[in-house]
């Protein structure tokens, strides 16, 4: 796996953690290793920019996710090992906005960014919660891959 983690804000995060969980979804899920994906940090500011530019929406928010192609959960799309990387999207993600997300939630910082990371790829990977039964597939879904690195959900 590729997975491309760029920091550009101040709050501190554990980096290696969060690459290692990107690799685990997209291990459990299937995907080869010639899988690329970036997780992006940003500051408030600059997720409320995202926010605005691509969604019309105003103010930050938690986690982005802007897949490369639609892809649908549990099916992996074909894809030669001798071909170019298959490179699946951005996730981006505000640390501060998750810290006080956190706190209110009376959660763990670093389980709260674990949870972002996760739920950003898997909607990367064509997961969604717009409906009652794909919000609860999703949710199911990240309880056991964030269970598969330490991290249990209440």
């Amino acid at each position: 796996m590729s997975v491309f983690l760029a920091d550009e804000q101040g709050e501190p995060v554990d980096l290696l953690q969060l690459r290692h969980l990107a690799e685990v979804v997209l291990t459990e899920e299937g995907y080869p290793d010639e899988t690329e994906v970036t997780v992006l940090l940003v500051s408030d500011d600059e997720m409320a920019s995202y926010n605005e530019r691509f969604l019309d929406r105003t103010g930050p928010t938690d986690v982005l996710a802007f897949p490369v192609e639609e892809l649908t959960p549990g099916f992996v799309p074909d894809h030669d090992p001798a071909g170019p990387p298959l490179v699946i999207g951005d996730v981006i993600v505000a640390p501060a906005y998750v810290s006080r997300q956190a706190a209110e939630t009376e959660i763990g910082f670093g389980d709260e960014m674990a949870l972002m990371v996760a739920h950003g790829i898997l909607h990367l990977l064509g997961y969604d919660h717009i409906e009652d039964a794909d919000a609860e597939l999703m949710e199911r879904r990240e309880a056991e891959l964030l269970s598969m690195v330490g991290v249990v959900r209440r």
